[in-house]
């Protein structure tokens, strides 16, 4: 997955201040236009919009709800709660969803949604 971002350097620090680590980044000096981030073998990218635009000729969709990131936890409202006091922005409370998933939402920089879920039912697939 890759997020198209106005900010690479911004949005990579939130990701990693939310536990991914910084996999790949180029150029390696100054302002990136790329930054790949991975948190438990799941590796996003972040590209620059204008970088997006200008070398590889696409059109990317600056704003709106564009793409989400999914979570997987053992507890979403402590991943909340967490989240909340780093100062991450809560665009949804904890909800049951098919009587088998508590799901919660909450946004990075770039207004990209991030979905925290977690299994109710111990059978259920993660």
């Amino acid at each position: 997955m890759v997020l198209f971002s106005a900010d690479v350097e911004r949005a990579a620090r939130f990701y990693e201040s939310i536990g991914f680590v910084e996999k790949f980044r180029t150029p390696t000096q100054g302002e990136p236009i790329h930054v790949d981030v991975e948190l438990g073998g799941y590796r996003i990218g972040i590209a620059s919009i204008a970088s997006t635009r200008d070398d590889h000729g696409l059109h990317p969709v600056e704003q709106g709800e564009r793409a989400a990131v999914v979570l997987w936890t053992d507890d979403v409202p402590a991943a909340l709660t967490w989240l909340r006091s780093a100062g991450v922005a809560v665009v949804k409370e904890p909800e049951p969803w098919l009587g088998r998933l508590l799901i919660a939402w909450v946004a990075d920089p770039d207004g990209h949604p991030i979905q925290l879920v977690q299994s109710l039912d111990a059978t259920a697939e993660s």
